[in-house]
């Protein structure tokens, strides 16, 4: 092997530094944009993952509503990540014609809705992590928030 003399390789080593240092100037702002993108597409998988869950227990509130009291099923509803709450109804749980789900996102919460039309009202409000969760779903002659209508009730098991 032959010997350089200190300043060709300290020369050498200063070269380097100046590539990789380059390389590393040009691959940091990729690797910021494709983690920016990656939380953009978690956010929008948990949305359209919510408003699945939100419309098939909208179908199934619809169904049992159109069936009448007693009717009623118990149905295993996935909720994504990133799900805050979960209203009936409204957003005090009253009676109305809407289930809420609030799914935070890089942008703050947003709501994703599924319209049924018959009358709901219930309390999801133990539904607020990433999991399954079996929900009741009965046809009520008065309901439990409102009296004087009959509603479809939906409440976590």
């Amino acid at each position: 092997m032959m010997n350089l003399p200190k300043s060709r390789r300290a020369q050498s080593s200063f070269e380097l530094l100046i590539t990789v240092s380059f390389g590393l100037v040009i691959l940091l702002p990729i690797v910021v944009i494709a983690f920016a993108q990656i939380s953009s597409s978690n956010s929008s998988l948990s949305s359209t993952e919510a408003q699945a869950a939100a419309t098939k227990l909208a179908n199934i509130a619809a169904s049992v509503g159109a069936q009448g009291y007693p009717a009623r099923q118990l149905v295993l509803v996935q909720v994504p990540p990133g799900v805050q709450n979960v209203y009936v109804g409204t957003q005090t749980n009253g009676v109305g014609h809407v289930i809420i789900f609030t799914v935070s996102t890089s942008s703050g919460p947003s709501y994703v809705t599924a319209y049924t039309p018959v009358n709901v009202s219930g309390n999801l409000g133990g539904i607020s992590a990433q999991g399954s969760y079996l929900v009741n779903v009965s046809a009520q002659t008065s309901c439990p928030s409102n009296g004087a209508v009959p509603c479809v009730y939906i409440q976590q098991s």
